[in-house]
């Protein structure tokens, strides 16, 4: 286990509640804001590139501020060059496109743009020249981002405080869903989005979902202590990783997370990973616990106890190698997918809740809301 002290990549000058990584670009994709109170917080999503510069060290360069007011996004997901933004109660969708550029030249303004950006490398709050930190300075580069809004849908009805908590798009791109405050799963089409399924899931706050490759199974996670498949809007079972730990008394643990991941070297395996928190938080904290499960038959595979800091979000690398733990205290860690064994922790990396942590395909780097690990070979 490595423990270190990890330096800012990048300070956003506004709250950063989620992140995303474009499979097709690698840019970094972060979002976040003050919401619509008057504080004079803005609200936007930024466009990172995220380059590895030494064995240890990294460069992060904001290539564009896209404005998001009155709302900030408080989830998201990245499909196809597409962003599918939690917003409150709604799901916006905006299209971007990477672009190219002559050194000198200026950009070209699209019809159809929002906004468009230069590429501006910023230091991190802290950093300093002579540690040899990435992203110290600034520095125009000939890249620009143009952004496009593809158009809304209403993702929650919850009457008092409508909010979405989770979106995915399904692995082959051709479905959006959303899960939230209502308990009810939604489904549109995609791109055309045509509304497909609207369903009650679960009593209660939806926390997660995730969809399996070949959109065979629907998982979702609620407030209500179930971790639920679907098959279309019917429930086709209910998990129970108890099953793996007996002598933990039913009801004192709930689902948190939920992500599907490939296995390494293994063309057709598949599995699903789920993490347990307690019920009721206790001055002396139990443990959390991480759940593997076979991804085919949805049976329990291994459980293993991640800490007593309460778990708060779950990624998978695309390898299906590592798992990244956030903790609502401002810890990550980074755990063998195989064994479910820890083998990097950094604590407290930030003041706050961690609501989203992402794996970057090509360093194999866990970014989270938005710091890096060094890189695992």
């Amino acid at each position: 286990m490595g423990k270190r002290k990890v330096p800012d990549l990048y300070r956003a000058p506004f709250p950063l509640y989620s992140i995303k990584v474009d499979p097709s670009t690698g840019l970094v994709i972060t979002a976040g804001g003050g919401g619509a109170s008057k504080t004079g917080i803005k609200n936007a999503v930024h466009f990172l590139d995220l380059q590895l510069v030494g064995e240890y060290q990294y460069s992060a360069s904001l290539l564009h501020s896209h404005d998001t007011d009155p709302r900030a996004t408080m989830n998201l997901a990245v499909g196809n060059g597409v962003i599918a933004a939690g917003q409150d109660g709604t799901c916006c969708l905006m299209k971007f496109k990477h672009c190219k550029k002559k050194e000198g030249n200026a950009a070209q303004k699209d019809g159809n743009s929002v906004q468009q950006g230069t590429a501006r490398r910023r230091a991190g709050k802290g950093d300093k020249a002579a540690d040899g930190a990435a992203g110290s300075d600034m520095k125009d580069e000939t890249a620009h981002i143009t952004v496009s809004a593809l158009g809304e849908v209403q993702s929650d009805m919850n009457p008092q405080d409508p909010l979405q908590k989770v979106v995915r798009f399904s692995p082959d791109l051709s479905l959006l869903l959303t899960g939230g405050t209502d308990g009810h799963i939604r489904v549109w089409e995609f791109p055309s989005l045509k509304q497909k399924l609207d369903f009650k899931a679960h009593e209660g706050e939806i926390e997660d979902l995730d969809m399996s490759p070949g959109n065979k199974h629907l998982v979702t996670v609620g407030r209500d202590f179930s971790c639920s498949v679907w098959s279309g809007n019917q429930l086709a079972m209910s998990l129970n990783w108890r099953e793996t730990m007996p002598h933990i008394a039913e009801k004192t643990y709930r689902y948190m997370a939920c992500r599907f991941g490939r296995v390494e070297d293994q063309k057709d395996a598949l599995r699903l990973y789920t993490v347990q928190i307690p019920h009721k938080r206790d001055r002396r904290p139990p443990l959390c616990y991480l759940t593997k499960w076979d991804g085919k038959s949805l049976l329990p595979m291994l459980t293993a106890p991640c800490g007593n800091e309460v778990i708060s979000t779950l990624a998978v690398s695309d390898s299906g190698t590592f798992l990244g733990l956030g903790t609502v205290t401002g810890s990550v860690a980074i755990y063998i997918a195989f064994s479910l064994q820890v083998t990097h922790t950094h604590t407290h990396t930030h003041t706050h809740t961690h609501t989203h942590t992402h794996t970057h395909t090509h360093t194999h780097t866990l970014i989270s809301r938005i710091h890096s690990f060094p890189a695992l070979n």
